[in-house]
């Protein structure tokens, strides 16, 4: 680094940033120097120091880093009626859900929660269509930087955006929390996973060691866990792994045996994997 300012006045984040911009009006400074200055701080805490960095590293991330993966997205058909619609958002605890055509492929629109339930009971219900209550998609490329998103989320008002890769196939989707959480770390409600660790000793099941794991896990990190080499070219995730191995969305209890482990089904609906139990074939 070339220079560190000396103690100023002030305390915390605020302090902090007018510390460093007095100190980079002599000689501008890399972001990893600005990381290194804000890492080394005293006078800020862990979370201040996280959200510091969040703010630095939105500007390098890139959608494809933090998208909700294509296997992963929790869609709704254009032919579904109000019924299961009501159900699915109940069951989710979403806001936001793409519309689809005749597959993933075909992103039609956005139907907002409060779009459709602001008629719930009423005779204007019997009517409703989702044709009616979409509203129009934001597509977005896989490389389009964090930062740049928000702006347009913050623009736009749209708070959900579809994710294609090069070839113009629906990748994922990003919303907005996806990119604050970036920033200022998860953000949980009422209807997150009640346990935050993506992987977890689980005890032993018929003798042998087990391990609860999400489905949204990432498969480079499940090979990290458990050094393994599983692989990660064609899906990113061990949810969707698991679904290409079996050729079909399992549904709870179901079982399957792949790359020396044996995969249960523990949590899961007519739309997606959400739980997994683990073990190792052999141990």
């Amino acid at each position: 680094m070339n220079e560190k300012p000396p103690s100023t006045s002030g305390s915390g984040a605020r302090g902090l940033i007018a510390r460093v911009m007095r100190a980079i009006k002599r000689e501008p400074w890399s972001r990893d120097e600005i990381q290194t200055f804000i890492q080394s701080e005293v006078d800020l805490d862990a979370e201040e120091k996280s959200m510091l960095s969040g703010v630095l590293e939105v500007s390098e991330t890139q959608v494809r880093e933090v998208m909700v993966p294509r296997s992963q997205m929790i869609v709704i058909d254009i032919e579904d009626d109000v019924d299961d619609i009501l159900k699915l958002i109940v069951e989710s605890g979403h806001s936001r859900f793409p519309i689809i055509g005749e597959d993933r492929d075909e992103v039609l629109g956005i139907l907002l929660a409060k779009d459709l339930l602001r008629y719930y009971g009423s005779e204007q219900a019997k009517e409703l269509t989702v044709q009616k209550l979409m509203r129009t998609v934001t597509v977005i490329p896989e490389s389009k930087r964090l930062n740049a998103l928000l702006k347009e989320f913050r623009a736009s008002h749209n708070h959900m955006a579809i994710v294609v890769d090069e070839y113009g196939g629906v990748a994922g989707l990003l919303t907005i929390e996806d990119v604050l959480e970036q920033i200022v770390g998860e953000i949980d409600d009422e209807h997150d996973h009640e346990e935050a660790e993506y992987i977890r000793a689980d005890g032993d099941r018929d003798g042998k060691p087990s391990f609860a794991v999400r489905a949204l896990t990432r498969v480079e990190d499940f090979n990290e866990y458990f050094d393994c080499e599983l692989d990660d070219e064609q899906y990113d995730t061990i949810g969707g792994l698991v679904m290409h191995e079996l050729g079909r969305l399992p549904q709870r209890g179901e079982k399957v045996e792949f790359g020396g482990f044996l995969f249960a089904v523990i949590k899961a609906d007519e739309r997606r994997i959400d739980a997994l139990q683990v073990q190792r074939n052999g141990d």
